[in-house]
């Protein structure tokens, strides 16, 4: 949730950028599928990249662009008047692969315990799951709690830049394999949050 907030600012920045692409007749579905390249592409970097501090370090440049990219199709669609049914479900569904290319790529990649990184997984689903069920609900789509989307691609970026820098274990895991762990955690506290928070706005 910390960096949701930081929405408002990120807003500046993308604008500019939606309204190039707009310019050019760049569709919002287009970029959502650049989005899901982008992150199929840093899912292979990571999966490479345990000998390869280039590797890591692409893949987290390919992170950051899945979140810019994935940040963009909905400004476009809003100021293009492109906005459609089709396209919000083609960008849920696209984000959840995103989110499964980068994640477990990391931990099939032996960064950390597959057991964790399955934790982290199913964290980061039922996470998105409960966000998406309080729009079907309606009560709006829900972002809150300790850890969304946005917080895991900043936490995943930062990782990667710096497991490139310093590749080696600290207390028996590197810094990505850290991240997973922060993932699982959180994300489970997270979905609990917005468990309750849908129960009780249902009441």
């Amino acid at each position: 949730m910390t960096f949701n907030t930081l929405r408002p600012f990120a807003t500046k920045v993308i604008e500019p950028m939606a309204d190039f692409l707009i310019r050019f007749g760049v569709s919002p579905d287009a970029v959502s599928i650049a989005s899901l390249i982008c992150a199929f592409f840093a899912g292979l970097c990571f999966y490479y990249s345990t000998t390869s501090r280039e590797l890591v370090l692409l893949a987290g440049v390919l992170v950051v662009l899945n979140s810019i990219f994935d940040a963009l199709d909905g400004v476009i669609a809003r100021k293009a008047n492109r906005a459609t049914l089709k396209g919000d479900f083609l960008d849920h569904v696209i984000d959840r692969y995103s989110d499964t290319f980068i994640i477990c790529s990391i931990f099939f990649a032996g960064y950390v315990h597959w057991k964790i990184g399955v934790a982290a997984i199913v964290g980061v689903l039922i996470t998105s799951y409960l966000g998406t069920q309080a729009q079907a609900l309606k009560l709006g789509r829900y972002y809150g709690g300790l850890m969304g989307r946005a917080d895991r691609l900043v936490v995943v970026m930062i990782a990667a830049f710096a497991n490139s820098i310093y590749p080696d274990p600290i207390a028996g895991l590197c810094i990505l394999g850290w991240a997973v762990v922060l993932i699982a955690i959180t994300s489970h506290i997270t979905a609990v949050q917005r468990i309750f928070y849908i129960w009780n706005r249902l009441e």
